[in-house]
């Protein structure tokens, strides 16, 4: 007969794990010897080497008495089950692999890699990184609202920067982050932004969007918090007939020529 140390040692587990499995009910408590310790025998020493054979090769405990107690056919469905379970969690892990190799790489947190490209094509505009922190930040609260549209939105974004008036916009208001809140250049871009604006009216760009009011307003609001010349260039705008930044509306006539 044989103690808990000496069965322990033949099946290849700890003595703890051996009391775990008798408290879970994985391996019946055996008969105490007059001294009152367990005593066991060689199948209680196969049964814990099949329990610690099926644990080691990922069988939930909770499943390995099931298995333990099955038929043939049971056990082989009961593996496969297991094996598809295991495969599922597999591609998880080598999912969270690949994200945290991006972070690795000084990718964002809580970005989609369609707007890390994106940002990535400001910073090779020479756009200050103040700028994109701001930038990104608002993407990963557009992202997290609207996950399965941010690959389209992003994909017309990059057409935009094919325009010399975006990327002449946006090395603007980048450089308009040093800037007083009373800066003549704000003008500039008004005029910049009046003329996408126009485009976009034009091109039937501007309409219906996926956000609710309140989201819009805390995008405009984080807007407004960047920059001292931000409010002013609203007003600006607003007095020329436009209202908003991230839900652009026409509230006037078209300024004559």
């Amino acid at each position: 007969m044989l103690t808990i140390s000496r069965l322990a040692a033949y099946a290849g587990v700890t003595v703890r794990a051996v009391r775990h499995y008798h408290q879970i009910g994985l391996l019946p408590e055996p008969e105490r010897d007059h001294s009152g310790y367990r005593t066991y025998d060689a199948a209680a020493v196969v049964r814990l080497i099949r329990i610690r054979t099926l644990a080691d090769a990922g069988v939930p405990l909770a499943r390995v008495q099931e298995l333990l107690d099955a038929n043939p056919e049971e056990f082989a469905r009961g593996v496969q089950d297991i094996d598809k379970a295991l495969r599922a969690e597999i591609r998880r892990l080598q999912s969270n692999r690949k994200r945290i190799a991006r972070l690795a790489a000084g990718e964002h947190l809580a970005l989609p890699p369609s707007v890390v490209d994106y940002l990535d094509r400001l910073r090779g505009l020479g756009i200050d990184e103040r700028y994109i922190e701001m930038e990104r930040d608002s993407w990963i609260m557009i992202a997290a609202q609207v996950p399965d549209l941010i690959d389209s939105v992003i994909a017309t974004k990059h057409k935009e920067l094919d325009d010399p008036d975006m990327v002449r916009l946006y090395r603007l208001l980048s450089e308009a982050l040093d800037w007083p809140a009373d800066d003549p250049r704000v003008v500039e871009i008004a005029d910049i932004l009046e003329r996408l604006m126009i485009r976009a009216v034009e091109a039937g760009d501007v309409g219906a969007d996926d956000f609710e009011d309140s989201f819009v307003d805390l995008l405009d609001a984080t807007t407004l918090e960047s920059s001292p010349l931000a409010e002013r260039l609203l007003v600006i705008l607003e007095e020329r007939g436009w209202r908003g930044w991230t839900r652009i509306e026409r509230v006037a006539p078209d300024r004559p020529d």
